[in-house]
């Protein structure tokens, strides 16, 4: 699949059948992941696997009713949980070096958007989850102190097709040479 396609066509996906992702499907997607570029090249991120259901149950715990994830996360074959090392992105010789703080965030957003297209290109759904408690998610997986927990991701075989969502025009959030308060929307 085209690259392109991929940006386009990629969705979000909350219903999954409960056919197995294949290893090698498993391997490309982390595979896919591993290749994102990082700040430095330091790769700050670590991902958990995470199959079985019990443990997938009480990280639905750390969600919250209400939350669009939990039928996902309970029905998708995997759930990989995206975690980031503290203190390396955005940090030169142990100095932050940057204004925004640890990029983390950043780096791993690259790492789960790649992972994101290449589960698509296979045939595979994906949704980023990002609202539960952390804390309580790092507590079930045992994830060490100066790692964060940062973002849950199911992966399966998608049982529904939505549609595209409306995207903003280019024109009103792109402007040349100077921010454009009249043409973009602030």
């Amino acid at each position: 699949m085209d690259v392109f396609q991929a940006i386009k066509e990629r969705r979000s996906i909350r219903s999954y059948k409960p056919t197995p992702v294949s290893e090698e499907a498993l391997r490309t997607v982390l595979e896919a992941a591993r290749w994102a570029p990082s700040w430095a090249n330091n790769q700050c991120w670590r991902f958990v696997v995470v199959r079985h259901p019990e443990i997938k149950e009480r990280l639905v715990q750390t969600l919250g009713q209400g939350n669009r994830a939990i039928p996902a996360i309970q029905a998708a074959p995997i759930l990989i949980v995206a975690c980031a090392r503290l203190g390396r992105s955005g940090y030169r010789d142990g100095v932050l070096v940057t204004d925004k703080g640890d990029w983390f965030m950043f780096d791993l957003g690259l790492a789960m958007q790649n992972l994101t297209l290449a589960a698509h290109a296979l045939g595979l759904g994906t949704v980023h989850v990002g609202r539960f408690d952390a804390k309580k998610a790092a507590e079930v997986l045992g994830v060490p102190e100066g790692v964060v927990v940062v973002e849950m991701m199911p992966l399966g075989h998608p049982d529904e097709a939505p549609a595209p969502r409306p995207r903003r025009e280019l024109e009103k959030m792109v402007s040349y040479d100077r921010y454009d308060t009249g043409s973009t929307e602030a």
